[in-house]
């Protein structure tokens, strides 16, 4: 339930987020589009490092797992054989008088009448939510094609591809990260539910005997992600599909959900897939998707354990989580205490002001640490160092480093602001570089 504190809230991250260029609305200037959000310079660069710290947990980390890029649009066929085509639906009404329209099964039961206007409601008919294109200069049903709604078939029709290329048999998993679309009914709640976005995938396949073994391995490391990276435990849980929300293909999910501030909503889901999929297209294509079994001398089409999470879900996630306002005394500061990995800048340089003295130093500092190419770092040597400070602390920089006139005239040494305490540490020019990488990594 949303109460006037988490709208207050969420209200003020969709200000911070505009205002200090993390998420714009889309096509602002023509009026916008409807649930279409465009990321700025600090939201490409956050979203960039969520995507970054998967891919490095998933796939680089691991030596069971390789990576995928299949294209958006496919072979039409595929999607009738994984079911979308007929089965990708949910249930629409709408209202007679205003055309308001609404998920049939998110109303409460015995609805019957427009929340909007209190105009009568047509009877629940299941509409389609992928979204149609044509493939050709002829717009006919001939060249009628899908935008992608999940990465996972990709995946699944490139199964022998990947397993004679890379040389893998089960357990292993092929990991991608890409744009899906899906013609939501109701979109909303900012970038949780939008109509184009980006999904985080793995499909790891395994031998189908120890499916339920590896279904609970990937609950715990998917969990455990969302720990490591800084989410406060009681904002998240686990939930079982019960039978009658199960997806047509699984035979078991798990839902991470986070408590966002309307409430509990899935982040990931865990799915059990079985054999449903590589199935399905084998008898369709007639191509074999299975492997030789050493052990069992047979082949085998195994099990899938699916992963799946959303990029735009994940962020918004760890922004809402990371979005903090405190008292210091007479003060009040807000500040994102995103982890260290996930800050889109991670080093600030500023001189103490914009005195002649200080700007050559600190323009050199910034140049030497940037040109390291080892962390995103922003200069900035406008207004008060107070005001600097906060706009660091509201964009989630974990340090600071201060050029001040004691730099220039004694010691050559620099200041380094803690975001998360505000403590202070006093390090020479030539120990800065190996002082904030140890930082950075605490």
């Amino acid at each position: 339930m949303t109460t006037n504190n988490s709208k207050l809230l969420m209200e003020k991250l969709v200000s911070l987020c505009k205002r200090r260029g993390f998420i714009f609305p889309g096509s602002e200037i023509y009026g916008g589009l409807g649930s279409s959000w465009d990321y700025g310079p600090l939201g490409t660069e956050l979203k960039r490092n969520v995507k970054n710290a998967w891919w490095q947990t998933i796939v680089h980390q691991r030596d069971d797992t390789v990576g995928l890029d299949s294209a958006i649009i496919m072979n039409p066929e595929i999607w009738n054989t994984s079911g979308h085509a007929t089965g990708f639906t949910d249930p629409l009404v709408e209202c007679k008088e205003c055309h308001e329209r609404y998920r049939a099964d998110q109303l409460e039961s015995g609805t019957e009448n427009c929340i909007k206007c209190n105009g009568p409601l047509t009877a629940p008919r299941q509409f389609n939510l992928m979204f149609k294109t044509f493939v050709g200069p002829v717009e006919d049903s001939a060249a009628q094609a899908w935008l992608r709604p999940e990465t996972a078939q990709g995946i699944f029709v490139n199964f022998s591809n990947t397993l004679v290329s890379s040389r893998r048999k089960p357990p292993f998993g092929i990991a991608q990260i890409g744009k899906s679309f899906r013609n939501e009914i109701t979109p909303g709640n900012f970038t949780y539910r939008t109509r184009e976005f980006e999904q985080m995938e793995l499909e790891f396949f395994v031998p189908p005997e120890d499916d339920e073994t590896w279904h609970e391995y990937w609950v715990q490391e998917r969990i455990d992600w969302y720990l490591n990276l800084g989410i406060t435990p009681d904002n998240l849980r686990i939930r079982d599909h019960s039978s009658d929300e199960l997806a047509h293909y699984a035979k078991a999910t798990k839902d991470i959900e986070f408590f966002f501030p309307w409430g509990w909503g899935e982040l990931e889901g865990i799915a059990n897939r079985t054999d449903f999929d590589l199935k399905a297209h084998s008898n369709a294509t007639g191509q074999s998707l299975d492997y030789f079994d050493d052990i069992k001398k047979a082949r085998i089409i195994p099990y899938v354990i699916e992963p799946s999470g959303g990029v735009d879900r994940a962020t918004l996630a760890f922004l809402i989580d990371a979005y903090t306002e405190e008292t210091h005394g007479d003060t009040e500061r807000v500040v994102l205490k995103l982890n260290h990995s996930l800050a889109p800048v991670k080093v600030a340089i500023l001189p103490l002001s914009r005195n002649e003295k200080l700007i050559p130093t600190a323009r050199a500092i910034y140049e030497t640490v940037r040109k390291l190419g080892l962390w995103k770092v922003e200069y900035d040597d406008s207004q008060s160092i107070g005001r600097r400070y906060r706009r660091q602390d509201e964009i989630g920089t974990p340090l600071c480093v201060t050029v001040d006139f004691e730099t220039v005239e004694h010691d050559q040494s620099v200041t380094i602001r803690d975001r998360d305490t505000m403590g202070q540490t006093r390090v020479s020019i030539s120990n800065l570089v190996s002082t904030l990488q140890t930082m950075l990594t605490q």
